[in-house]
């Protein structure tokens, strides 16, 4: 999934944090509400700005980013 299309940062928006679409929905709040136990479903249902799409999107750029770390050897 090309998740750079729904995932925007913009330094004025929620202090840089990865935003949906420009709105004020970060890719972090959407994985509160998965930890917390919601569904997708229920997320949507709640937020009926967001797509199935956006949270995707969220799961794609957190794997990115997981892909991308790295740990240091001392």
């Amino acid at each position: 999934m090309n998740y750079q299309d729904i995932i925007t940062i913009e330094p004025g928006k929620r202090s840089g944090k990865p935003c949906i679409r420009g709105m004020r929905i970060t890719v972090y709040d959407i994985f509160e509400y998965l930890a917390g136990g919601m569904t997708e479903a229920e997320i949507l249902e709640d937020f009926s700005e967001l797509t199935s799409e956006d949270i995707k999107a969220c799961l794609a750029f957190a794997a990115d980013r997981e892909r991308k770390l790295f740990v240091a050897s001392l």
